[in-house]
């Protein structure tokens, strides 16, 4: 009997626990709060009866939240969330009070965090005919596509007509715009739905509403340049997939045509920048053979495998023509994606002299060094974020981060320009030893004998010697600091290839190491070709590649930026475009890093 008795009292006291839990946890919170709606209606209620002319009048619904009616002193004392101690929320928090069928109806809503009123406190759901984000190019027409549907979880279905629009479009300018669709219940509680529209510049887009209906620049024209991983290319035209074909402005370096695929791949595709690379589009080129009777086709019959960067073709060439005119035309001697047979190919050039006057293409020994433009595809749906597509403005992407004041040298990207002491550079690479390598925009060429260096003919070879007092390296290394201050450049072991006869990209004979500050250009290397900024003029220069034979072959850039393919004559002369290792701790004082605004360094 003890024992059952027991029982019992442990029971009762477990039912008392629990019956205590649910009223200090549900029971009294719940009593406290709908007190408190109470509590916030009659004061809505007290605020209409000494404002009387402020009711509703026929189907209009007023609220009053309980952030004014606390400012205008209806409520003396805050309302908190039951055990909380946080205020209910002032804005959230309201009375609305509606005229049905003669009389005046109040509907409370508190918001106490998690504590709501049950009434109806949310508006229509609104949706929308079409994309509620869309992306369109400067000057596309924007279509308001309107409403789908507005249902409300209390009125049910709603008129689309209720639904108002605000907001507008302005397809002349780039920017984000939005569109909002706004709907009222019953108890005027809003409902909103946006559209967001991204006015863009997408390549795609600019360069559709530029050719209308053809499909590649022709002529001269002046508005498709674009800044690409800090090099300036010429947009040719778009593919059919809608992909932008960019050719280079300029001959990059100038290399054998047998050797162009393995320079492309193993050396100037590396110095792109990670995120100009990302918007590559992998694409076959045509490379098919062309007899000297079908120069002016503008048909492919054959192509290569899918590739990341090759080099235009004749059909490009041929397609860009117009009236004599041609944009695609160098200024210097640049190979073409055509052979005529395994040992001989084309290049062309805006024009040929002499015998070859009016001439498109000339055909050349396939083992001779000329001009190599890179050409590419990017997607289309790239954006344009500046330019207008001049020389002088190019049009920019976010292929490349620009540097901050203060921003170490080291630091920066191949192609972009740094100015020391008014003399404008291009960086090639930044060294693992945290210097800069870097090659000047044009040669030295000037009034002064020294800025034109001639080769001693004593000796039976042209080989390139800095410490020879006779030689053009000698002259690089000591004669460049008349015309710039040398003293943010550091002495740097250079390697100098030697071949054995002609100079074949990748099949040095030796490399000879030296330690000075001053070289020539390496032919395969970024930016060795001749420049072909229209505001500067063709100088010639020397370069470093040099043979031991004795048929005298050296490197040099001539004053119509070819380079040479033969010996050089005894006394031959040509001027100074150096290459030098900038200091570590060189930092960046302004500029964006553009030939228009290059880096200052300090």
């Amino acid at each position: 009997m003890q024992e059952k008795y027991i029982k019992k009292i442990k029971l009762i006291i477990t039912l008392l626990i629990f019956a205590g839990l649910v009223w200090f946890l549900i029971v009294s919170p719940m009593l406290k709060f709908h007190e408190n709606e109470k509590t916030l209606e009659k004061a809505a209620r007290r605020y209409y009866e000494l404002n009387n002319d402020k009711l509703p009048t026929g189907e209009r619904v007023k609220t009053l939240s309980l952030n004014a009616l606390y400012k205008e002193s209806y409520l003396k004392n805050d309302l908190y969330a039951p055990y909380s101690g946080k205020v209910c929320s002032l804005d959230n928090s309201w009375v609305k009070v509606k005229r049905v069928n003669g009389e005046y109806n109040y509907y409370t809503y508190l918001d106490c965090g998690l504590l709501k009123s049950s009434i109806d406190h949310k508006g229509p759901t609104i949706k929308l005919n079409g994309d509620t984000e869309m992306v369109l190019d400067v000057g596309d027409k924007y279509n308001e596509q309107g409403v789908k549907s507005v249902v409300d979880n209390t009125d049910g279905k709603m008129k689309t007509d209720d639904a108002l629009i605000r907001g507008s479009v302005d397809i002349s300018k780039v920017g984000k715009y939005e569109i909002d669709y706004i709907a009222y219940d019953s108890l005027n509680n809003k409902g909103i739905a946006t559209r967001t529209v991204n006015v863009v510049k997408s390549i795609k887009g600019i360069v559709k509403k530029d050719l209308k209906k053809k499909k590649n620049y022709t002529g001269s024209v002046e508005n498709n340049y674009i800044l690409f991983s800090n090099m300036y290319f010429r947009i040719f035209g778009l593919d059919n997939d809608g992909n932008a074909i960019l050719v280079s402005d300029g001959d990059v370096a100038n290399v054998n045509y047998t050797k162009i695929e393995d320079w492309l791949d193993n050396y100037y595709y590396d110095h792109i920048t990670d995120e100009a690379k990302k918007m590559i589009v992998k694409s076959k080129y045509c490379n098919m053979k062309v007899d000297e009777n079908n120069l002016g086709t503008t048909k492919c019959n054959s192509y290569t495998n899918k590739r990341y960067v090759y080099i235009p073709s004749i059909i490009e060439v041929n397609l860009a023509n117009s009236n004599g005119s041609n944009f695609m035309k160098p200024l210097t001697m640049s190979w073409v994606a055509n052979n005529m047979n395994n040992k001989k190919a084309y290049v062309t050039r805006n024009v040929f002299y002499g015998e070859e006057f009016g001439k498109n293409y000339l055909s050349y020994d396939n083992t001779f060094n000329y001009g190599v433009r890179p050409m590419l595809k990017i997607k289309g749906s790239e954006l344009i974020y500046d330019g207008d597509g001049t020389f002088d403005n190019p049009y920019i992407l976010k292929d490349t981060k620009r540097a901050k004041g203060g921003d170490l040298l080291n630091t920066r990207n191949t192609g972009e320009y740094i100015t020391i002491d008014g003399v404008l550079w291009r960086i090639i690479d930044a060294m693992n030893d945290g210097t800069t390598k870097v090659i000047m925009n044009f040669s030295l060429n000037g009034e002064d004998d020294d800025s034109n260096v001639t080769n001693s003919p004593e000796s039976s070879v042209a080989l390139y010697n800095p410490k020879d007092k006779e030689n053009y390296g000698y002259a690089y290394n000591n004669n460049t600091s008349k015309y710039i201050d040398t003293s943010f450049f550091v002495k740097h072991t250079v390697e100098a290839p030697v071949y054995k006869n002609k100079f074949v990209y990748g099949e040095e004979k030796k490399v000879n190491k030296y330690d000075i500050k001053f070289s020539p250009p390496n032919m395969y290397e970024m930016f060795s070709a001749q420049s072909t900024s229209y505001d500067e003029p063709s100088r010639s220069y020397w370069l470093i590649n040099s043979s031991d034979s004795k048929k005298r072959y050296a490197g040099a850039i001539t004053d119509i930026g070819v380079p040479l393919n033969e010996p050089v004559s005894n006394y031959a002369a040509y001027g100074i475009r150096s290459v030098g290792f900038v200091k570590k701790d060189t930092s960046i004082g302004s500029g964006k890093g553009t030939y228009n605004s290059p880096y200052t360094v300090r």
